[in-house]
């Protein structure tokens, strides 16, 4: 994060996000500073601006197309690396392994399709690069549940996303060979 950004403004019936909390987005970990309910005619130009919006009115606008709940002045910072960046190089040995194959067989167990997570990692291991739609199609998945499924590798520092596509991660790798993939 820039630091560009220091307020974001949400329509809520109730917040979301908590003062204290992180998010991960795709420009890294943001830090929650504060989350206040605001009048929308009390948010100033500069507090637009610093939304990252020209002014109010586009603010506004950006609002008024969710109608429903209060707003929220979100005043967010930079909240430091990602965990799963510094997970991913980690190769996993002993309990460490253990314990995440435990955590892969728990996942494969909770599906109502059986067994998945081999199969994705073997299949993301020989295609790296490849548009999740297609890889979704493979597995006679729609993309929306083909990428939920994708994250819950990388929260484990298993996949790494490209600008298309995915990739094992050094961690993905070691893990994929225990299980003979």
């Amino acid at each position: 994060m820039s630091g560009e950004v220091t307020f974001a403004f949400r329509r809520w019936r109730r917040p979301t996000v908590r003062a204290g909390g992180t998010l991960r987005t795709a420009l890294g970990v943001v830090a929650v500073r504060s989350v206040d309910p605001v009048a929308v005619e009390d948010i100033s130009e500069e507090d637009a601006r610093r939304a990252g919006f020209e002014n109010t009115a586009e603010l506004r606008h950006f609002l008024s197309g969710r109608p429903q709940g209060r707003v929220y002045r979100i005043e967010v910072g930079p909240g430091g690396e990602d965990p799963r960046v510094a997970l991913r190089d980690k190769v996993p040995v002993g309990e460490e392994l253990s314990e995440l194959l435990t955590k892969l067989n728990k996942k494969d167990a909770a599906g109502a399709r059986g067994p998945w997570t081999r199969a994705f990692l073997a299949e993301i291991a020989a295609r790296p690069g490849v548009r999740a739609a297609e890889l979704a199609e493979r597995f006679g998945l729609a993309t929306p549940v083909f990428k939920a499924d994708v994250r819950k590798l990388k929260e484990l520092g298993l996949t790494e996303s490209l600008e298309v596509g995915y990739r094992l991660s050094a961690r993905g790798r070691a893990v994929l060979d225990t299980l003979g993939g």
